[in-house]
């Protein structure tokens, strides 16, 4: 074996696969615990017509990521290995870890966030639903069940992951057997096509949601289907063609159409349900979406590779990535049926907040 400058081991590295996935584990549920509290916090902090930017905006810091770790990460494995790229790369997550800790408040200890910006019409939602018992996973579930648009919204969040976690685990596979492009070129593509072109899809999705279809969540779903729609096409044409070129300039239309239904989606889940439920939503949200996209995605295009390789060959993992990506017409479907019903259900959510407003 070759061993490349810098990867060396130590005592507090993994040395053994088991290893590896116990600590890979660790920072799962490290990810896990923050993000339902995140978004419960933008919840309380916006009124609805702001979420879809607000939401949007938080999301950016992932786009970054994807810029800055797929550019280093490629350049750091080429020069380091892939040990010391971990460890690079995992230890500037301390310094938003501290800031945290120290800023960030909860709102509904004080009064709710519009009441401090000098709204003074009836009680805000965090402040109304403070004093309230937090209900149990249980009756989250079934209210949650109970609606219609949050339905087709875990569906779609659901099937959409299954197909992007296929396809984007495999993807620098694809472009490195069809293309032989080294990893720091590819790491560097990836990251100004899923960073940038993911930063700009994001913003500007949150920014149009909010200026054109603002308490419109009908308007912002059937947007989102399109998009979805979109995706699907210029994810199939990544393949079919033949230039790595084109390949990648598809793949960067894509990735920015897909990116634009981030802040909405999200947002439009918040407003369907009571503060008491924000975090409780989104955690159900990402736990099906994880257990069915990335628990099931990547296995079974490989498992579809696999299988297509003795009539395509070399070849097999680009006909298994054409054949998944169709699959996010089927979340475009989910979406577009939450149109359909998305209204009612929010009118019936401000009913219940109006009625224990006045009560």
């Amino acid at each position: 074996m070759v061993r490349r400058p810098g990867s060396f081991t130590a005592s507090w590295r993994a040395s053994s696969f088991m290893q590896l996935l116990l600590i890979r584990v660790g920072v799962s549920i490290g990810e896990a615990g923050c993000i339902p509290p995140a978004y419960s916090l933008i919840a309380d902090y916006f009124t609805r017509a702001e979420r879809p930017r607000a939401v949007a905006i938080f999301l950016l810091g992932g786009n970054l990521s994807f810029a800055i770790g797929y550019f280093l990460a490629g350049w750091l494995n080429d020069f380091y290995g892939w040990r010391v790229t971990f460890a690079l790369l995992g230890l500037p997550g301390l310094i938003p870890a501290a800031l945290t800790w120290l800023t960030l408040r909860e709102p509904r200890c004080n009064r709710g966030p519009l009441a401090r910006r000098g709204a003074t019409t009836m009680p805000t939602e965090p402040s109304l639903e403070a004093a309230q018992p937090q209900p149990t996973v249980r009756q989250v579930g079934a209210s949650l069940l109970a609606s219609t648009t949050f339905r087709h919204l875990l569906l779609s969040f659901a099937v959409a992951s299954f197909f992007a976690s296929g396809i984007l685990r495999w993807l620098p596979s694809f472009f490195i057997r069809s293309y032989h492009i080294p990893t720091g070129q590819l790491g560097t593509w990836f990251g100004l096509i899923w960073g940038l072109g993911g930063f700009f899809g994001t913003y500007l999705g949150g920014e149009l949601a909010c200026i054109y279809a603002a308490n419109n969540e009908r308007l912002q779903l059937k947007g989102m289907a399109l998009a979805y729609c979109a995706f699907a096409a210029f994810s199939a044409c990544i393949y079919l063609t033949c230039s790595s070129l084109l390949a990648l300039g598809c793949m960067g239309l894509a990735v920015i159409g897909v990116a634009m239904t981030n802040g909405p989606i999200l947002a439009i889940v918040q407003t369907l349900v009571p503060s008491r439920m924000h975090a409780t939503s989104i955690a159900i949200i990402y736990l099906c979406s994880n257990l069915v996209g990335m628990g099931l995605g990547p296995l079974v295009l490989g498992a579809l590779s696999d299988a297509l390789q003795p009539h395509f060959g070399g070849q097999s993992l680009r006909y298994a990535l054409t054949a998944l990506s169709p699959g996010y017409l089927w979340g475009a479907w989910h979406l577009w049926r939450a149109s359909k019903a998305v209204t009612l259900d929010i009118e019936a959510v401000q009913g219940k907040r109006e009625q224990k407003a006045f009560a």
